[in-house]
């Protein structure tokens, strides 16, 4: 029985992800209200799914690390630019990720977030110059990072949890 609640919540979480990054795109907002379930639905995971479960110091750890880098990262950049230069919905996002995967794992998910990010914005300049007529420029361009963020959390998880089953 519980084998089938960690896979509601690994489902749950992946649907969640996923709207997260249309919002995002969208809206260019990640709502307390969605991360804050994708958060709680790992401690429920690593509670009912022994086999599978991360250490709770490594959950705590990973949600420091996710969150703590990219609070960093806000507060350097806000200083720099003299905006915000990332949202805290991003920040929370990947502290939530972080309980999911872990310090190595959130690590990795950062890595790979801000590749998706990078060429998600190169992608955009590269449109936009087409569109336009003009050479690329990437100076001031501005896009939503939870989208690379997701992408980063979903092939870390996919990885971390490959080998998940229903009864074993």
């Amino acid at each position: 029985m519980l084998d089938w609640v960690a896979l509601l919540c690994l489902a749950g979480a992946i649907g969640l992800l996923i709207a997260l990054a249309i919002i995002d795109l969208k809206t260019w907002l990640l709502p307390n209200v969605l991360v804050a379930p994708f958060a709680l639905l790992a401690i429920i995971f690593h509670f009912v799914a022994p086999t599978q479960s991360l250490p709770l110091p490594d959950m705590i750890a990973g949600a420091a690390l996710g969150f703590g880098v990219l609070w960093i990262i806000r507060y350097f950049g806000s200083r720099y630019y003299g905006q915000d230069a990332l949202g805290l919905g991003d920040v929370k996002l990947m502290g939530a990720a972080g309980l999911w995967l872990g310090t190595e794992g959130i690590t990795l998910a950062l890595t790979l977030g801000a590749t998706a990010g990078l060429l998600h914005g190169l992608g955009v300049a590269a449109l936009t110059a087409r569109r336009e007529g003009g050479p690329m420029k990437l100076s001031r361009l501005q896009i939503p990072a939870g989208p690379g963020f997701v992408v980063g959390i979903l092939c870390v998880g996919a990885y971390q949890y490959m080998h998940f089953r229903i009864g074993g």
